[in-house]
C-alpha cells in the first residue's frame, strides 16, 4: 500500500521549524561584511546564502528523503528522479538587499505537488515576520490573518513598478496609481501585495521557481492572484524554472494591470 503524504497543515509546521533556524543561520552573516561571489548574470550569492541552503537541505531532506530538490544556489534534480513532492527554496530571496544592510529579504520555501504550492513560508527575520500558508488553510503573518487591500474608488492605488513602467501605464490607471519604493526580494514584495501593504506588482520576466512559490501561495491564501500575462496560474518543478512577465494584484485592479502588461 502507497504510504500517505503528509497533510498540507504537517509541511507547513516542518517548514516553519526550518525557516526559523535558516534565518537565525543568515543574521549570523548579515551586516558582518559576508564573502560575496558573482554568478551568471552578475547576480550576487555570499556565504550566508550557500549556509543557509547547505543546512536546509541537509535538515528538510532527512525530515522528507523521498522528496525532490530545487534551489537557487545547488544543482536541484528535478529532471533526474520523477518525485511527486518537490522543495523548492531560496535561502535568501533579495541577497543585495542583505548585502547593503537592509531589511527587506527572507527565506523562501515551498512544498509543491503537480505543479503547484502546498505548503509556503517567507522567514523575514530582520523585520521579525513570518508569513506563510498552506493550500487548505488561510495566509497569516505572525499567527495573525492577512488579507489582500481594499481597492476602494478614488483612493490612491500603491504599486511596486518601475519609472518606465509607470510612465507606460495609460492615463486613467496612472492618475490613480503612487509608486512605491523598490523593494529587490521578489517574494517579500509579493508578501506585501498579499498583507495588503501594497496593491499590485508586476514582476519582470525571468524570475524562477524559488522566487515566486511560497509568495504565490500566500498570495492566493490571502486573496490574490500571481498570474502570467494570460492571466493563468504558474506551474512550477517544470523543465524551466525561468517565468515571463507576471502581475501580482486582485480584483478590478489585476485585470487593468493585465491589460497593461497584454499591451
Amino acid at each position: 500500500m502507497m504510504q500517505s503524504l503528509p497533510l498540507p497543515q504537517e509541511e507547513l509546521a516542518l517548514l516553519k521549524q526550518a525557516a526559523a533556524e535558516a534565518g537565525r543561520i543568515a543574521l549570523h552573516y548579515f551586516k558582518k561584511d559576508p564573502d560575496v561571489w558573482y554568478k551568471e548574470g552578475n547576480s550576487p550569492v555570499t556565504e550566508a546564502d550557500f549556509a543557509v541552503d547547505n543546512y536546509l537541505r541537509k535538515t528538510l531532506l532527512n525530515a522528507r528523503p523521498d522528496y525532490g530538490w530545487i534551489s537557487e544556489e545547488t544543482a536541484d534534480e528535478r529532471d533526474v528522479v520523477p518525485r511527486q513532492r518537490f522543495f523548492v527554496v531560496d535561502p535568501i530571496d533579495g541577497t543585495r538587499s542583505f548585502i547593503r544592510g537592509d531589511d527587506q529579504w527572507c527565506v523562501s520555501i515551498a512544498i509543491i505537488e503537480n505543479g503547484r504550492p502546498v505548503a509556503g513560508v517567507l522567514e523575514c527575520s530582520v523585520r521579525g515576520e513570518v508569513l506563510e500558508a498552506h493550500c487548505d488553510g488561510i495566509a497569516m503573518q505572525n499567527n495573525e490573518p492577512i488579507r489582500v487591500g481594499s481597492q476602494n474608488a478614488g483612493e490612491p492605488l500603491s504599486i511596486a513598478l518601475s519609472r518606465s513602467a509607470f510612465d507606460n501605464l495609460p492615463a486613467n490607471l496612472r492618475d490613480r496609481v503612487q509608486m512605491h519604493p523598490y523593494v529587490s526580494s521578489l517574494a517579500y514584495r509579493i508578501g506585501m501585495v498579499a498583507r495588503g501593504e501594497i496593491a499590485g506588482t508586476f514582476v519582470r520576466p525571468n524570475s524562477n521557481d524559488w522566487d515566486l512559490a511560497a509568495a504565490d501561495l500566500i498570495l492566493s491564501r490571502a486573496g490574490g492572484r500571481l498570474v502570467d500575462v494570460a492571466g493563468a496560474p504558474l506551474h512550477y518543478g517544470g523543465a524551466s524554472s525561468g517565468q515571463g512577465a507576471l502581475v501580482a494584484s486582485s480584483g478590478k485592479l489585476l485585470e487593468e494591470m493585465l491589460s497593461v502588461v497584454a499591451a
